[in-house]
């Protein structure tokens, strides 16, 4: 019987879908084990190869620990909501949920092809409203809470509101906006309504606030930091500029140490740890404040409060430095340089961060007019604007030490600024002074003989006295600004009462989304939802109503902006644990049992995004005491990337004409892609295709090469836009998707980016087909059994296979145990094993690797029951142990000839089988030998 892979694939994916055999139960006796896999944002274009190569190393370990008698949730979703099905519907009228629905039914058959054990009754979606009515209730719970920094987690509002009627707040120590007053009980309780909810939104973990943002006029919304690309939107190619707006964003500046803490208790790649370190840049030193002379016609003078790690420089700050966008800009300008300082401000605003930051060559900046005072010599300082400074980082201003910091020194060189020679002949780079504490810091009287730490003490010290500075330990993360001017997102469950935020009570959630008839932002500006014109709160009713009932006392306008993506996947693996459940996020049972997640698999690409915002809503669940863990993914793995051979045509430059590979030497040609679908495995390209395809080429000269026309080769990153794509879908219906299984983990480490090469699969797709006939070894081909006691070497070569694989399986490395499969069947069929003692255990072994070549021969072995019930064969270390020995006989010290015999034996018994054996008489000619020498285990000479 041949191996019919279509056949038996699309019959075990029948079974396990009709029979649901890898639905997880809430209520088991066994041990449980979470795996999860980063859920997929389904796109038009499908999965290509590259995509299924996390989710098939997590589903090989789900089924191993099925295997190993643990109850395994394997869930997957969709990450639905998104800016690429808006665009899409923006250009063809198309409601994102219908392209949504349509592409997420493309992924599920390709899911299923590739036979993977996920639990689908558990499959949630971010764009259903009965899963972002969730998202919406954390929304809800995040506004309702505060960080108390003397109990160090969140707590209600409510309680806050305690505090502020019994005491004020002059005593509370609170993660709260930088201006927030200080008040009596007495203040806080004569304050009206309106403005007591204003100082609590000082406070509140998700808040309302005028925040820089990357904004993106031809998207028409805020765009994150890694949606934009060399200043542009990664999408579309839109500019985008940096602009203050109105946005709701989330506190994550509260939980800046525990995220860093929390780190240290995690199983995570660390690279990714770095990343998330980084992020966060936990930085200690000093906070001052520098007061500006008098400016404009009031004589007004403003405080610039910046942050230093190294106080001890102070002496040596020669000039300030603001960002463009900081605040204090416009009130401190000067007439003069008004002009030039708006140009440089636009300028700059047409620069994203992320370019400013890498930006380390180029000098740049403005003189603002102005002058601050030395918080200690009262010298003037100027100050300048400049783009290298950050307004979202620090305080957005620098207290500029061109003798400590290399930008400040060339920004000073740049603009002729002098240099104060307070640190001449001494270097005060923080490299100087790592992990040192008796050097002499400077000249000055003030911290001459102190090292650089005893003389930042002894500056903070100072600066307290004066009021000016205090000791501080800062953070680079800044509050994630959470809006987006977007349609397809979750709602905000918002409305407003004279510009007051109000939640909508959480009975009436989910707070979906309102049918509109454009999806762009409206001719005034607004967020696509303006469009709406069912989009009003009815207070009494407690329902959604017409925008034309807005009166302001019973109706009033919901919010228009929507929440970002990283809002559905910052809770995902939580609800996946109680799916079905319309009363709670989740049940106590269910997040009693499955409590965290044990292995998450995904990329490193979502270190800063999702896998550092997640962390931080996990740990706010836990400080409301509805999840029994901090950290809420034990171990992770950063699968690294399946690249693609991109196939290139050569055009010279200037012309229309284009070259086979192998003549372009000496000419100056621009590379261009071609599909590889039209190339074949010579790397010959169908010119006519290639026309068809890409009209603009279809009068070119194409040169061709003994016939031929040759494309280049090199290896790229997987992507639609590089023409390199491979669908899997083809892979299965040639070679089956046991083989793809097998060969995207047998390519290379899983961590590690491999090149994928199709012709390659071939050599995979071989070893099944020989191992199928391993279990068909009949004269006509089917299937046969032996019932007899296997032999020595066929129980070793099944317990090293064994011991290897699970080895592997728990190091998760992947590659190994493919390579070890294939020798298992190679030496098993050299000894033409057809024993059930050896073969039966080997269909449980490679199960996961191959799970519907194992269904198949476990029902052929006799069973009725999925092989997944099947326990994980035990490796025993007895039939790997050497009883016998291949002893060497050697006449006179050269070797004649082996004989094998036990290990057991004494030297005398050795010495008598090696008398008695043919080959011992032949060559002692019926002599006597003089000596017989025996090393047991080792060599037997007879000296003659």
């Amino acid at each position: 019987m041949n191996y019919d892979f279509r056949r038996i694939e699309d019959k075990w994916q029948r079974y396990w879908a009709e029979h649901q055999t890898y639905k997880a139960s809430n209520r088991s006796d066994k041990e449980k084990f979470y795996v999860l896999d980063m859920f997929p944002y389904p796109s038009g274009a499908g999965l290509h190869v590259g995509h299924p190569l996390g989710y098939i190393a997590s589903d090989i370990y789900a089924r191993y620990k099925r295997h190993q008698g643990f109850n395994v949730l394997h869930p997957m979703g969709y990450d639905s909501f998104g800016l690429p099905a808006e665009q899409y519907a923006i250009q063809t009228g198309q409601h994102p949920a219908l392209t949504t629905e349509t592409n997420i039914k493309r992924y599920r058959e390709q899911l299923d092809k590739l036979g993977f054990s996920f639990d689908w009754s558990r499959e949630v979606r971010t764009s259903d409203p009965t899963y972002y009515k969730w998202t919406q209730w954390i929304f809800i719970q995040l506004f309702n809470s505060w960080y108390n920094k003397d109990s160090n987690k969140a707590e209600p509002i409510s309680a806050l509101v305690e505090k502020l009627k019994l005491e004020g707040n002059t005593n509370i120590s609170a993660v709260c906006d930088e201006d927030t007053p200080f008040l009596t009980a007495e203040q806080w309780k004569a304050l009206d309504h309106v403005a007591q909810q204003k100082l609590l939104l000082k406070y509140r973990l998700t808040y309302l606030a005028d925040t820089e943002v990357n904004w993106c006029p031809g998207l028409g919304t805020v765009l994150a930091n890694d949606e934009i690309v060399n200043g542009v939107s990664e999408r579309g190619g839109h500019p985008v500029v940096r602009k203050k707006m109105t946005q709701w964003s989330m506190r994550i500046t509260a939980y800046a140490q525990r995220l860093l803490d929390g780190l240290e208790t995690i199983d995570w790649p660390q690279p990714l740890k770095d990343a998330q370190t980084n992020w966060i840049g936990r930085s200690v030193g000093a906070s001052l404040t520098f007061f500006t002379e008098p400016i404009g016609p009031n004589n007004s003078t403003y405080p610039i409060e910046v942050f230093t790690t190294r106080p001890d420089t102070l002496f040596g700050v020669s000039f300030m430095t603001l960002a463009p966008e900081h605040d204090l800009v416009g009130k401190i300008t000067t007439k003069e340089q008004e002009v030039v300082v708006k140009k440089y401000v636009l300028e700059t605003s047409k620069r994203s961060e992320r370019d400013r930051m890498a930006d380390v060559k180029t000098i740049s900046g403005v003189f603002t007019g102005a002058y601050a005072f030395h918080p200690f010599t009262q010298e003037k300082i100027p100050i300048w604007i400049g783009d290298y400074v950050l307004a979202g980082y620090g305080t957005g201003a620098v207290m500029s030490v061109p003798c400590g910091d290399q930008r400040d020194f060339d920004f000073a060189k740049h603009f002729n600024i002098p240099i104060p020679n307070i640190f001449e002949g001494v270097d005060i780079s923080e490299e100087a002074f790592a992990d040192k504490e008796g050097t002499i810091i400077t000249n000055s009287d003030f911290l001459n003989g102190l090292s650089y730490k005893e003389a930042s003490k002894k500056v903070i010290e100072e600066l307290e006295k004066k009021g000016l500075g205090k000791g501080k330990v800062n953070y680079r993360l800044r509050d994630a600004v959470f809006s987006r001017q977007r349609y397809w997102g979750e709602p905000f469950p918002v409305y407003y009462v004279n510009d007051i935020p109000v939640m909508v009570p959480e009975e009436k959630l989910p707070l979906t989304l309102p049918e509109v008839e454009k999806y762009l932002p409206t001719e005034t500006g607004e967020p696509p939802l303006g469009n709406a014109v069912q989009w009003a709160w009815c207070t009494k009713t407690k329902e959604v109503v017409s925008n034309d009932r807005i009166d302001h006392k019973e109706v009033f306008p919901l919010e228009l902006n929507t929440m970002p993506g990283w809002a559905g996947s910052s809770q995902y693996f939580n609800r996946y644990m109680d799916p079905g459940n319309t009363e709670a996020i989740f049940s106590r049972e269910a997040i009693g049992y499955w409590q965290d997640v044990d292995l998450y698999i995904g990329g490193i690409e979502h270190a800063t995004g999702h896998l550092l915002y997640s962390r931080f809503w996990q740990k706010f669940m836990f400080d409301m005491g509805w999840v029994p863990k901090e950290e809420y993914a034990r171990k992770l793995i950063n699968q690294g990337m399946i690249l693609g051979t991109s196939a290139f045509v050569y055009r010279e430059e200037g012309t229309n004409r284009l070259f086979s590979k192998g003549l372009i030497k000496g000419l100056r040609v621009d590379p261009i892609h071609a599909d590889v679908s039209l190339v074949n495995s010579s790397d010959e390209l169908d010119v006519a295709a290639f026309k068809a395809w890409r009209p603009e080429f279809k009068e070119a000269d194409f040169i061709l090469e003994k016939g031929s026309f040759y494309v280049g080769r090199e290896v790229e990153k997987m992507s639609k836009s590089k023409y390199n794509v491979v669908n899997p879908d083809a892979i299965c219906e040639e070679y089956g998707a046991d083989a793809l299984r097998l060969y995207e983990m047998f390519l290379g480490p899983l961590e590690q980016s491999k090149p994928w090469n199709t012709a390659g699969i071939t050599g995979v797709y071989s070893f099944l087909k020989k191992m199928w006939r391993l279990y068909h070894s009949n004269k006509d081909g089917r299937f046969y059994l032996s019932e007899e006691e296997p032999k020595a070497e066929s129980l070793k070569t099944l317990h090293k296979t064994i011991k290897k694989v699970n080895e592997d399986i728990e190091n998760f490395s992947f590659n190994t145990s493919v390579a070890t499969f294939m020798i298992c069947v190679n030496e098993l069929t050299a000894q033409k094993c057809y024993c059930r003692a050896i073969l039966e255990p080997l269909a449980v072994l490679i199960a996961p690797y191959a799970p519907h070549l194992a269904e198949e021969l476990w029902e052929l072995l006799g069973h009725t029951s999925s092989v997944s019930g099947a326990s994980f064969p035990k490796y025993e270390k007895k039939y790997l142990v050497e009883n016998t020995k291949e002893y060497p006989i050697s006449f006179n010290g050269k070797m004649r000839f082996t004989i094998t015999l036990s290990l057991d034996l004494s030297k005398e018994e050795i010495e008598k089988q090696v008398l008695a054996h043919e080959k011992t008489k032949a060559q002692l000619g019926g002599s006597i030998p003089k000596k017989i020498i025996v090393v047991p285990g080792k060599i037997v000479n007879i000296v003659e």
